[in-house]
């Protein structure tokens, strides 16, 4: 059930990914980079946010540490309830496994895995028997309509072909967050429309889902627009269609 319908019932959506107040520096004396700065973000259980913003606005920090990837330097993380702020590595790990999936631009799967080992892998790693992970793999492979590449792999396959194998390894598990960087920077505007779409259809089916993309057509596909400078949350947006969206951001 998306937000909407969520809040349309009067139901308070639950709250999936929380950041408050987060600032991340790099680097030490007069070479400091604040990559964030009191940033707070909020993304519920069938929402799509998009994240844009400049070079060095700080959309791959925010995503390091909505991911359990990066500590924060200071201010509170939570995804799914549970605090990552002073989690240890073994721990983090954890959560990436079970409750976050990752989507890349250059889409990160392993040449010498076939597809189905590929979406299998954070099963296999979380210690799930390999019946049960092969059967979520094909489940999440025929939800992105390549149930029938399994045996494939990923140099045998189109740019947008592993960006949907990618996908299914993010879904793979039914993992709460799903955190999309410039998933469609390197594909053409067709494929890149059914890239959004199966992210859509996430969100719609419950995960929160959060896109980072420099593409105002692209944020569109999203509830809210995020718009980061130095580091904050600068404006947010919300529209009840892709149009008003645009038009908005075009201002």
């Amino acid at each position: 059930m998306s937000t909407a319908t969520t809040e349309a019932h009067g139901a308070r959506p639950e709250i999936v990914l929380s950041l408050r107040g987060v600032s991340k520096a790099y680097g030490e004396g007069d070479s400091t980079v604040h990559a964030l700065r009191g940033a707070t973000l909020e993304v519920a259980a069938g929402e799509m946010v998009a994240v844009m913003g400049t070079s060095g606005s700080g959309k791959s920090t925010l995503l390091s540490v909505a991911g359990a990837m990066v500590d924060p330097d200071s201010g509170e993380v939570s995804v799914a309830g549970e605090s990552l702020v002073g989690m240890s590595a073994s721990a983090r790990a954890r959560v990436r496994r079970e409750r976050i999936g990752f989507v890349f631009q250059d889409f990160n799967l392993i040449p010498a895995l076939t597809v189905l080992e590929n979406v299998t892998l954070p099963l296999d790693l979380d210690g799930q028997s390999r019946a049960t992970a092969r059967s979520e793999a094909r489940r999440a492979l025929a939800a992105v309509g390549l149930r029938e590449r399994a045996k494939n792999f990923p140099d045998e396959l189109s740019g947008g072909q592993r960006q949907r194998v990618a996908i299914a390894r993010a879904m793979v598990g039914r993992r709460r967050l799903v955190l999309a960087d410039e998933p469609t920077g390197a594909l053409d505007s067709v494929t890149g429309d059914r890239i959004l779409k199966i992210l859509r259809t996430l969100a719609e089916e419950g995960a929160a889902v959060v896109l980072v993309t420099h593409d105002a057509r692209h944020a569109a596909w999203a509830d809210r627009i995020v718009q980061l400078a130095d580091g904050a949350v600068l404006t947010e947006t919300r529209a009840s269609t892709p149009d008003a969206l645009l038009v908005g951001d075009a201002r």
